[in-house]
């Protein structure tokens, strides 16, 4: 039975284009998305609204940097620890590889963000692949939170 967690950051200021979340399947394992939430609590103003493109792609074979790692929580406390790596807020976004855009969006800053997939339709990636859920720059700083829910196998 497919185990499920959930990687989450809070208040970050966000200023460029990034990988909001990349996350990296188990090296014998496969990693599936359940959903995605984003918010943010600095621009509530009409004249703050602005719609951002978001995509998530799979296929990219070098990681990103300059954000951070992020330890996933168990959403079942019996469950063992996740063996997907995750980070979140990648200002260098992953680069290289045969990359495959899995869904394309756009976000309203103002509304935030929510997308739960069915379980026949998850993104899925398995031994080593990256999925990144990549967000464009915002036309001002932006204080951002998010959470990625996926599960294991």
């Amino acid at each position: 039975m497919p185990r499920q967690y959930a990687a989450t950051f809070a208040a970050v200021s966000v200023t460029a284009a990034q990988d909001v979340f990349e996350i990296t399947a188990p090296s014998t394992g496969v990693v599936r998305l359940m959903g995605l939430v984003l918010g943010q609590s600095s621009d509530y103003g009409d004249a703050q609204a602005e719609g951002l493109s978001l995509t998530i792609v799979r296929g990219y074979t070098t990681s990103g940097s300059g954000g951070s790692a992020v330890t996933p929580s168990l959403l079942n406390s019996s469950n063992p620890a996740a063996s997907a790596a995750v980070e979140a807020n990648n200002t260098t976004v992953a680069t290289t590889g045969t990359a495959v855009t899995l869904h394309a969006d756009a976000w309203n800053v103002q509304a935030g963000y929510q997308l739960w997939w069915p379980p026949e339709v998850r993104p899925a990636a398995r031994n080593s692949e990256r999925i990144v859920v990549r967000s464009t720059a915002p036309a001002d700083a932006i204080t951002l939170s998010g959470t990625l829910y996926f599960e294991e196998e």
